[in-house]
Order: structure tokens, then sequence, then C-alpha cells
């Protein structure tokens, strides 16, 4: 897990927590902006059983593009820990240094 990915995660908790101790005050704020009847309605006519499948599967079956691709293709390869670039001939990472 990178560094901004660790601190996105830590950013996110604490403005979970916030939101978690002022959610009877965000409730009330979006019920009187209109915003839970919107949403209601939107759920309604949009979010289906078979919608939320669809989008349930298309998320299990999502993968990210360098494993989409094969190993190997090109001039280039992935570095299986730093998902570095590294040439065909290489045996080591460049930036790393752990042996592909």
């Amino acid at each position: 897990m990178s560094l901004g990915l660790r601190k996105l995660v830590v950013v996110g908790l604490v403005g979970g927590v916030f939101f978690m101790a002022n959610a009877l005050l965000v409730a009330h704020w979006l019920d009187k902006m209109g915003m839970i009847g919107w949403a209601a309605s939107i759920r309604r006519d949009f979010l289906t059983g078979t919608a939320i499948t669809i989008i349930i599967a298309l998320l299990i079956l999502l993968v990210p593009a360098r494993h989409a691709v094969k190993e190997g293709i090109g001039w280039l390869r992935r570095c299986p820990v730093c998902d570095g670039g590294i040439s065909r001939q290489a045996k080591y990472c460049g930036e790393c240094g752990s042996r592909a």
C-alpha cells in the first residue's frame, strides 16, 4: 500500500468519525435542503435489484490494467514488488532493486 493511499485512508477514517459524531445534525440539514427526498426518489427509480447486481458483478470483474495485459508483451514489463517499469532484458528493477 502506497503512502498516499495510507494518508487517504487515515483522512477518510477521521472524516468518518467526525461525520458519525455529527450524524443527526447532518441528517437534519440534508432534510431541510430536500436531499433526502431526492435521494429516495433516485433509489426508488434507478437502484433496482438488477442494477445493484450488475454493479457488484462489474466491481468483482474489474482488474488492474497491469493484470489485464499479458506479462512480457512489448518492450517493458512491470516489477512485481514496486510496479515500476523494467526492460525485457533486465534482471533487476531499477527503482527498488528487486530481482524480476
